[in-house]
């Protein structure tokens, strides 16, 4: 019977996370329309911002996906002035334009302050807790395939 009530926690803490989780992207996915992004292109934007230069690859690995989806998505932001692409040998390294790194100069800190917003519902102790068990989770589960 403790078996079944653990399975039974189990999901229902799956579904709240994925609940939260969507409609947290919807509401992103709204809020970064006044830019004229959605999250993947923000996180595009914020990862090459970070890493810049770097490669297509990385650029993947970083968003654990494949090399084939970052070329289409690089292709769109190329194509928007915000990133560049440029061959080096073998590689190709990839960095934000001067209008990408002012664009991600002006989402940035909104984006941070609506995320931030988010989980106002939490004192800082609890925001605190949830970021330690949401590591423990990841960590536990990086080993299962």
């Amino acid at each position: 019977m403790n078996e079944r009530r653990n399975e039974r926690l189990g999901i229902l803490l799956w579904f709240r996370l994925a609940r939260f989780y969507l409609q947290s992207n919807k509401r992103s996915n709204q809020h970064l329309k006044k830019w004229g992004l959605s999250i993947s292109q923000f996180d595009l934007l914020v990862q090459i911002g970070t890493h810049q230069p770097l490669s297509q690859q990385e650029l993947a690995e970083r968003l654990l996906v494949t090399k084939g989806n970052m070329t289409h998505a690089l292709g769109k932001l190329e194509k928007l002035g915000l990133v560049k692409r440029e061959q080096e040998w073998r590689t190709k390294l990839i960095t934000l334009t001067e209008k990408g790194e002012s664009l991600l100069a002006d989402v940035l800190p909104e984006q941070q302050r609506f995320q931030a917003a988010q989980f106002d519902s939490l004192t800082n102790e609890e925001q605190l807790e949830l970021l330690r068990l949401l590591k423990k989770l990841q960590k536990s589960n990086n080993g299962l395939s």
